[in-house]
């Protein structure tokens, strides 16, 4: 896990907008982006799109045209490794 997926999981405990996202961590936006499809694909953050309590499985193929509108939550397995570092 890099410095920057671990900042992101320090701020996913609660669902997370993007752009709370964004100003909680001081990430730009694409480099915010890469890391939530990083830590999407390790099963260590779930999405919500298009309200916070809709969660959608992670498609690569879709997932850019809503990532920026979407919400974050750290997974049970995020939160196990974000506090294990």
């Amino acid at each position: 896990m890099t410095d920057a997926e671990f900042d992101i999981l320090d701020e996913l405990y609660f669902v997370t907008s993007f752009q709370d996202l964004t100003q909680k961590t001081g990430l730009p936006a694409a480099d915010l982006d890469q890391g939530l499809r990083s830590l999407l694909e390790q099963g260590l953050v779930r999405f919500y799109w298009p309200d916070a309590d809709t969660e959608l499985a992670y498609e690569p193929s879709s997932y850019g045209a809503i990532s920026r509108d979407a919400f974050y939550l750290a997974s049970k397995e995020g939160l196990l490794q974000h506090n294990t570092r």
